[in-house]
């Protein structure tokens, strides 16, 4: 914990009144590795963020970082437990490490873990007020807070008539919504550029592959990754990447004849409101365009009154429909709560729901679970401030 403290500049005091904060709410407190396998976090958050990691080898030639969020090594910490009981709760004090290009690569961070609740609207509510909690216990009050939620999303794209390759790819793409927005442009027949940088490489060979025989591209794929010796990239197999270059095949030969579902992808991303109007606003939008959508509005609304429970006035909060977290493993309900001075890039708070993520790690039942960093450094100046 000193380390943290140290690096931070917060009084260390104010970090052990937060952890103990934690466990009084029934978080044990853990410390998991520093070196964490490096193929875990490459196949569960998406080989964007291998740019970020600071990478390294064990004796045994296996691929090593220094752990870049604690989220999957708490989960990982869980599983090896030899009595691994759900549920369960972990909180944590320690510094993560990522690639940024500007300050330092240790970020000391605090925070709190989640597994196994059934209960999802109280626990949303339970982990966004404990948070709200603990910047208050370093003296922060004035704070937005703004939340998302990836299950209104994917629920929106089910709604529309879009071949199973776009639904999944803009599905990817939530969250970086500059990136999304010009993947539908694209989808309905526009000129934006390719999201992707690399494409003007590889749109040679992924034309070629659009109108080839499935079974044959599919050969031709798997026969190219044998001959450069490679068995598996991010832990997919030959197959399935390509399955995925077939799918590339299909985005790099544009689209066009979507243009209603991108008018309406383009209307929900727009949706922004107080938490007070927002499900009216998403039933209106669902009306207007004639989606089923009553099922995740209902959740939504029982977040926020679960929320309501615990003293969180919905005015209070910010709903943006274009709102979700980078890291692949988040899946629903997610939240960000920044500091008042526009001085402090970033946010103070960030945490969501990553109910397939135990799962994905070994666990033979799912796991509902969520949990929320703070960044220590960002809420130091922010107390200066």
């Amino acid at each position: 914990m000193i380390p943290a403290a140290q690096t931070s500049g917060l009084d260390p005091a104010k970090i052990e009144a937060v952890l103990e904060l934690f466990k009084a709410a029934g978080h044990d407190h853990v410390s998991p590795p520093i070196l964490q396998p490096a193929d875990v976090f490459l196949d569960l958050t998406g080989e964007d963020i291998r740019r970020r990691l600071f990478l390294t080898n064990g004796a045994d030639s296996v691929d090593l970082c220094l752990r870049p969020d604690f989220t999957i090594p708490v989960c990982r910490h869980h599983l090896s437990g030899e009595a691994s009981s759900l549920p369960a709760a972990y909180c944590y004090n320690g510094p993560v490490f990522r690639q940024r290009p500007d300050g330092v690569g240790e970020i000391p961070q605090l925070g709190a873990e989640s597994l196994g609740r059934a209960d999802i609207a109280g626990a949303d509510a339970d982990m966004l007020a404990l948070s709200i909690k603990a910047l208050e216990t370093f003296g922060l009050t004035d704070c937005s807070i703004r939340i998302g939620d990836e299950t209104l999303f994917a629920s929106v794209l089910e709604n529309l008539e879009l071949p199973t390759v776009w639904r999944r790819r803009l599905r990817d793409l939530f969250g970086e919504t500059d990136k999304l927005k010009a993947a539908i442009n694209r989808m309905s027949g526009g000129n934006a550029a390719e999201e992707d940088d690399s494409r003007d490489v590889r749109l040679g060979f992924l034309s070629a592959l659009e109108g080839t025989a499935p079974e044959a591209a599919h050969a031709v794929v798997e026969d190219l990754l044998s001959i450069a010796g490679i068995s598996a990239v991010g832990g997919r197999t030959p197959g399935e990447i390509a399955d995925r270059f077939l799918e590339q095949a299909a985005l790099a030969s544009g689209s066009g004849g979507h243009d209603k579902a991108a008018e309406i992808l383009t209307a929900y991303l727009d949706l922004e409101a107080d938490c007070s109007k927002s499900a009216a606003s998403l039933r209106n939008f669902s009306k207007e365009f004639g989606l089923e959508l009553e099922q995740p509005i209902a959740a939504f609304e029982q977040r926020l009154s679960a929320l309501e429970d615990k003293g969180i006035d919905p005015a209070r909060l910010t709903f943006a429909a274009d709102f979700g977290r980078r890291l692949d493993y988040y899946s629903g309900f997610v939240f960000e709560i920044h500091s008042a001075s526009s001085r402090i890039a970033g946010p103070l708070v960030g945490g969501g729901r990553y109910d397939k993520l135990v799962t994905l790690l070994g666990a033979d039942q799912d796991v509902p679970a969520i949990g929320f960093s703070m960044w220590l450094d960002r809420i130091a100046a922010s107390v200066k401030g």
